[in-house]
């Protein structure tokens, strides 16, 4: 009896926040990063789309945080009367170029015609999500738009096909991929249900300059702009101790960072400071 009220109680809830979702930011999944925690057999692989997250909650389409995103009419008008989840996307490396749609409020109809809504998820508290899988690919396939696709789910029996698959997403330009655990229901925050497999490269660059950091970094160093060795000028703001932003790298100096793949511009992705290069 204590089960059924469990469950009773949280459709309740489901159902609740989408009632809110209109007012609040979506409670979305968000995933940890992978690291062999469950054996491959366990989960269902899909391509990780380097896009912009996209929610439909039935009404209006939205940024994970519950920004609207003021998409043509005609790109949301079969979209169903259900929450789905998914990417807004429009080929490799062109995360810049959909992110700038996104954030208008006239929705530029041209540029839109190259974008197109993957769906990933139609979260369900009842379901699995290789029971959702199952759902969204019906509910999509059941459109027939040419723009809004199914993102299909694979299933590996070991690592090493796992990477097989990975490295085929690498070399046709994707980020990397995704590891959603079959058995697990919906849930809300950062999970390790969904987990994230991407690559992570090092190279090095010389440090031009030292911004000026803010709010809880006032009177440190911020951010420290430098140009790689093929002359790329970028800012990294990140992997700093509170040391390092009190005395940081010189300039002129040579370090080390991380990035994960290039951005069309060929720019690093997500640079974060790993050590400062000491000449042996």
């Amino acid at each position: 009896m204590k089960h059924v009220f469990f469950w009773l109680f949280t459709v309740i809830v489901f159902f609740a926040s989408l009632s809110s979702f209109s007012n609040s930011a979506p409670d979305v999944q968000l995933a940890k990063v992978y690291d062999q925690q469950k054996p491959v057999s366990a989960y269902l692989v899909s391509e990780k789309y380097d896009g912009v997250r996209a929610i439909w909650d039935g009404k209006q389409l939205k940024t994970r945080t519950g920004r609207i995103i003021h998409a043509p009419k005609w790109f949301i008008a079969v979209l169903p009367n259900r929450w789905l989840d998914g990417e807004l996307w429009a080929g490799y490396n062109n995360f810049a170029f959909v992110s700038s749609l996104v954030r208008r409020k006239v929705p530029d109809h041209n540029n839109w015609q190259q974008v197109h809504y993957l769906i990933f998820d139609a979260p369900d508290p009842m379901l699995t999500f290789e029971q959702r899988f199952q759902k969204y690919q019906g509910i999509v396939n059941g459109l027939h738009s040419i723009h809004i696709k199914p993102i299909p789910q694979h299933h590996f029996k070991t690592k090493a096909q796992l990477d097989d698959f990975y490295n085929q997403v690498l070399l046709r330009g994707g980020e990397g991929v995704m590891l959603h655990e079959k058995q697990a229901t919906h849930q809300a925050g950062r999970t390790a249900q969904i987990l994230k497999y991407k690559p992570k490269f090092d190279a090095e660059a010389i440090v031009m300059a030292h911004l000026p950091g803010k709010g809880k970094y006032q009177g440190m160093m911020g951010a420290i702009t430098v140009k790689t060795m093929e002359g790329v000028t970028f800012n990294i703001g990140t992997g700093f101790t509170d040391e390092l932003r009190k005395s940081p790298p010189p300039i002129g100096s040579t370090i080390t960072f991380q990035y994960q793949g290039l951005t069309r511009y060929g720019k690093p992705r997500f640079a974060s400071f790993l050590r400062i290069r000491r000449s042996l």
